[in-house]
């Protein structure tokens, strides 16, 4: 066994870890190889444990959340998983209309809490998947809304293993990026900021962004979300199907018949599927419309 999975198997024993965990039951396209060490963290502390001793034995790790935005290749990630999942998603309402929730909450099911509570700003979130923490880092967003817009703070662990509060500027948000990403930051926790609202009417919003998803979007099968960033001036779902890849699939991956901006598990694909009709893709538009896509998804192992 490898030193530092040993250590890490000591150091955590009785915790949530484990040896050669499928990441196929990690990601919302439900591919991936084996992961060679896993841990789902209860607290923050373990986090900065884990890192230290990945950084003491110079031994790679990820941390990811729900999944919702990745592809790990079939031959697996040989080093160390962190999720960060629902044991770290707590939810609180704080003076102002603000909301402090854990990297681990649901994205949409902060969304949920806030309409609860009157508090309206999270609308757009109500049907984005995956976590509070990896929407940070990606900075999330539809329909015209990002979480940009309403973050006030988070709390980071840096790669020092110190704990410091970012503010929304110094999380240097992008389209679909951040400091976070960049660096790999680990997001702990993150404070919205909020407005009133009326929780009637919140709700109405809510389920009209999401009847508008659940129309235009193949949430029925399994996918990594869109498959590609929007190019400047371009959408990527109309390049595809305007070069004629709607429905084109290679394996189990496949292009959607719903929206060609989505690749989807049509049965059985493997995580080489994807990332190939990935190439052909952005070989075909390349070459047809002069356009290069960037994937969205991140992309391990």
């Amino acid at each position: 066994m490898n030193a530092c999975v040993k250590a890490l198997t000591e150091a955590f024993a009785g915790s949530d870890i484990r040896l050669n965990e499928p990441m196929k039951n990690h990601t919302s396209f439900k591919t991936g190889g084996d992961a060679r060490i896993f841990l789902a963290p209860k607290i923050k502390s373990e986090i900065i444990k884990s890192i230290a001793i990945c950084g003491a034995y110079k031994f790679p790790y990820f941390v990811i959340g729900g999944g919702a935005n990745l592809i790990v290749r079939d031959t697996g990630y040989d080093g160390l998983i962190i999720k960060i999942g629902a044991a770290m998603g707590f939810m609180d309402v704080l003076p102002g209309y603000r909301v402090r929730a854990g990297a681990g909450a649901a994205l949409a099911g902060l969304a949920a809490f806030a309409q609860r509570n009157a508090f309206a700003g999270l609308e757009f979130a109500a049907g984005i998947p995956g976590s509070v923490g990896g929407a940070a880092c990606m900075n999330a967003g539809a329909y015209g809304g990002e979480i940009k817009d309403i973050c006030l703070s988070a709390e980071i662990i840096g790669n020092d293993g110190k704990i410091k509060m970012y503010t929304n500027e110094e999380l240097q948000f992008t389209y679909r990026g951040s400091a976070v990403k960049d660096r790999r930051l680990v997001v702990t926790e993150v404070i919205f900021q909020l407005e009133k609202g009326d929780a009637d009417t919140i709700a109405g919003r809510m389920a009209e962004l999401n009847d508008r998803r659940n129309a235009a979007q193949p949430l029925d099968m399994p996918s990594a979300g869109s498959a590609f960033k929007r190019p400047e001036g371009h959408h990527a779902g109309r390049l595809i199907m305007d070069a004629g890849l709607k429905g084109y699939r290679i394996g189990g991956a496949q292009v959607s018949d719903k929206h060609c901006g989505f690749i989807v598990n049509a049965g059985n694909a493997t995580s080489a599927d994807y990332l190939r009709l990935l190439e052909h893709i952005q070989t075909t538009v390349k070459q047809k419309f002069g356009v290069y896509l960037e994937p969205e998804p991140r992309i391990i192992g």
